[in-house]
């Protein structure tokens, strides 16, 4: 099975590179780039099918272009994930003694990634039953 979109004209099996939808309120079809999920009001077409597309009589046909700049992460983006990967690697600093700072949570379980923390209040208080 494969999880490449097709084109949704019958007989036609080129890959889509465009989504075609309808505003009926309008009387508009916006023809625009692959949208990133199937919706089941949309079609996808191919090259050849979008560039023949033509509306019912008085409807309008709106095409918008893909901005080819757009099309990969920008500099921006990838500045943006390097920082994100490197906070999160980041050793938390240390607490005297190695104690939890005071009002902090504690952390009482872990299962992979997610870590059950306990409320300080009851900590403090020396109360650790759990509901």
């Amino acid at each position: 099975m494969s999880i490449a979109r097709i084109c949704s004209r019958a007989a036609c099996h080129r890959p889509a590179v465009s989504t075609l939808t309808y505003v009926y309120a309008d009387s508009t079809c916006v023809l625009g780039p692959l949208a990133t999920y199937a919706e089941p009001h949309c079609y996808d077409l191919c090259a050849d099918h979008a560039d023949r597309l033509t509306a019912p009589n008085g409807w309008e046909v709106i095409r918008l272009a893909p901005d080819p700049a757009a099309a990969g992460p920008s500099n921006d983006d990838l500045e943006a994930l390097a920082n994100a990967v490197r906070e999160a690697a980041r050793p938390l600093p240390p607490t005297g003694g190695g104690r939890p700072a005071p009002g902090a949570p504690v952390e009482v379980a872990r299962r992979g990634h997610l870590r059950m923390l306990q409320d300080p209040d009851t900590t403090a208080s020396g109360n650790t039953e759990q509901a």
